[in-house]
């Protein structure tokens, strides 16, 4: 068995963090390290004390046919891109890397141009984090450059469809 190179690892960790989404539509992980170590983890799922769609049996987007992007605030889920800054301190996050892999709930096949929402965009750059790694298939990604692709391209910040 051939050994993952360093990007697919911590690839791997973030999807396994995924595994513990519960949103019925898209499940995402999300891991944020930093000179090798693991500073924190997210995944989607409904705020502390409140029912998970995966306990209530239904998605209000997903009931309402919102496209992917849209209307987020009917949207029951913490992002976990969110949960992860959450989890950490800003200090340890400047400099840092995410890493982030999505599935669709339904065949579990990965989300085509996975990316954060604008409001996960700004969570990103406001908590110093570098760059971004976006699993495309189990061996595939892209590396978002933080400061060149979201802070000097203002623009990057609309709406993208992410989520």
């Amino acid at each position: 068995m051939a050994r993952p190179d360093k990007t697919n690892y911590y690839l791997d960790i973030a999807e396994t963090v995924m595994e513990r989404s519960t949103c019925l539509r898209r499940m995402y992980g999300a891991i944020i390290v930093k000179n090798d170590v693991i500073i924190s983890t997210g995944y989607n799922g409904a705020p502390r004390g409140r029912k998970n769609c995966t306990d209530m049996g239904y998605c209000r987007r997903e009931a309402l046919a919102v496209p992917r992007g849209h209307r987020y605030e009917i949207c029951r889920s913490v992002h976990s891109e969110a949960n992860a800054i959450i989890a950490a301190p800003r200090h340890e996050m400047i400099g840092a890397t995410l890493y982030m892999c999505g599935k669709e709930s339904a065949n579990g096949e990965y989300i085509k141009n996975v990316n954060s929402c604008s409001m996960c965009k700004r969570l990103i750059i406001n908590a110093g984090i570098e760059k971004v790694v976006l699993r495309d298939t189990k061996t595939e990604y892209r590396i978002i450059d933080v400061q060149t692709e979201w802070i000097e391209y203002d623009d990057s910040l609309e709406s993208d469809g992410g989520y």
